[in-house]
């Protein structure tokens, strides 16, 4: 049973950010992969095992929305008696606009992928894990305050920060590392490029690339540490504007958000 011991398990692996923890994970060996699309997951696959021919690469197509869908998955793995020493929840929706635009199905979904799918996912790993095991979650900087018109991704964002700073306490001292990440524009779809870049000097310091983001989340997880802000102006966004009355940052992210919107979902 050990060769099926010490998989690292990665949600939204054909995205921008799960594409450079898959690889960034392949040199250790074992990943069991999970996205949307099996066409893509076993592009993925075929893309690592050129470079790392001897990666052991499992991979599973799943709706993370739907729980129906999660079961069958969590079975497949069952099945193949695999053990996991790393969960990368990195499976997310970051979908931006006024919320008198949103549809009763893109609150559910959005709601779903951002929290509930990690939610469960983590309890499923931490039932079928090695004795040590990093947890490791892409939160967002949207995170540290509400945000207008990102105001459903920033409250998703913020209940999977507190639950897996929450869990965190609750696993102390029983071999689980637990991480949130939240970073601030990443360099990954068309879209969210041209997002960075239209928010000028403040996207430019913010951004950073896939593979710096999966870096400095591995880095941090095996520290155990809380929370990660890759790069020092997110590390200012956080701390600072705290300083800053409530209605005074509302106001400012306002203006900077009504005129844009992004739902690629």
């Amino acid at each position: 049973m050990k060769e099926k011991e010490g998989y690292t398990f990665i949600s939204g692996a054909t995205g921008g950010i799960g594409r450079a923890f898959s690889f960034r994970c392949a040199g250790e060996g074992k990943l069991f992969l999970t996205g949307r699309s099996s066409e893509r997951l076993a592009s993925l696959r075929a893309e690592i095992l050129r470079g790392y021919p001897e990666a052991a690469i499992e991979y599973y197509a799943c709706d993370l929305t739907d729980e129906r869908a999660r079961a069958e998955m969590f079975a497949y793995i069952e099945s193949l008696g695999i053990r996991f020493s790393r969960l990368c929840n990195v499976a997310g929706a970051d979908i931006q606009k006024a919320f008198e635009k949103y549809t009763q199905q893109k609150i559910v979904f959005q709601c779903r992928t951002n929290f509930e799918a990690a939610v469960s996912l983590t309890k499923f790993v931490l039932q079928h894990r090695t004795e040590r095991l990093e947890i490791v979650t892409i939160g967002s900087i949207s995170a540290v305050y509400p945000m207008p018109y990102f105001a459903l991704y920033s409250a998703t964002k913020k209940a999977e920060e507190q639950f897996f700073y929450a869990l965190r306490t609750e696993l102390r001292g029983g071999g689980v590392n637990v991480t949130v990440v939240e970073p601030g524009g990443v360099y990954t779809r068309p879209d969210v490029i041209a997002d960075i870049r239209g928010q000028g000097l403040w996207g430019k310091l913010s951004a950073k690339t896939p593979a710096y983001v999966a870096e400095k989340s591995l880095r941090a997880v095996q520290k155990n540490k809380r929370v990660c802000r890759p790069g020092f102006w997110n590390k200012f966004i956080a701390a600072v504007p705290r300083l800053v009355p409530p209605g005074v940052r509302m106001r400012f992210i306002a203006r900077r958000w009504k005129k844009l919107e992004k739902d690629a979902f």
